[in-house]
C-alpha cells in the first residue's frame, strides 16, 4: 500500500507588535475549539502564497502580502494528511473580520504553547518560540 499524498495546506504567521495571530477553529469544525495559525487549503491552479493571500481575505476581511516559507510539518489527522506550510505575512489593508473562526487573539511567541493548538502548528509554534518570535 502506497502512503497517501498529503493535501497542501497554508498557515500565515502575521506578527503586531511582537505578538502572533491565532485563530480558533469554530464550534461546528472538526477540530472545534483548538487554535491556530489562520489560513487554509490550496486549490489545483494556486500557488501556496496566493492560495494564503486569498484564505486570509476570506476568513478574516484583511489583505495580506506574503513573505518566507517559515516551516513545514506533516500530520496525518484521523480525517486527513496534510502538509502544512506556514508562511510570514505583512497585513496591508482591511478591518479584521471573522467569517469562519469563533475568535482571534494576539500572542507573544512563549505564550503559544499555554493555547491548545491543532497538532499541525504546535511544531510551528515551537519553531517560533526558538527563533525568539
Amino acid at each position: 500500500m502506497h502512503p497517501q499524498q498529503p493535501v497542501l495546506v497554508t498557515a500565515a504567521i502575521l506578527e503586531k507588535e511582537g505578538k502572533i495571530l491565532l485563530a480558533q477553529r469554530p464550534a461546528t469544525d472538526r477540530l472545534a475549539g483548538l487554535w491556530e495559525f489562520p489560513g487554509g487549503k490550496i486549490e489545483p491552479h494556486e500557488t501556496p502564497q496566493d492560495c494564503l493571500a486569498r484564505e486570509i481575505e476570506e476568513e478574516l476581511g484583511i489583505k495580506v502580502a506574503v513573505g518566507e516559507l517559515l516551516a513545514q510539518t506533516d500530520y496525518r489527522y484521523e480525517h486527513i494528511y496534510i502538509r502544512l506550510l506556514a508562511y510570514r505575512v505583512i497585513y496591508l489593508s482591511g478591518q479584521f473580520c471573522l467569517h469562519h473562526h469563533a475568535a482571534i487573539c494576539w500572542v507573544f511567541p512563549p505564550q503559544l504553547l499555554q493555547y491548545p493548538l491543532a497538532p499541525a502548528d504546535i511544531p510551528i509554534a515551537e519553531k517560533l518560540i526558538s527563533l525568539g518570535r
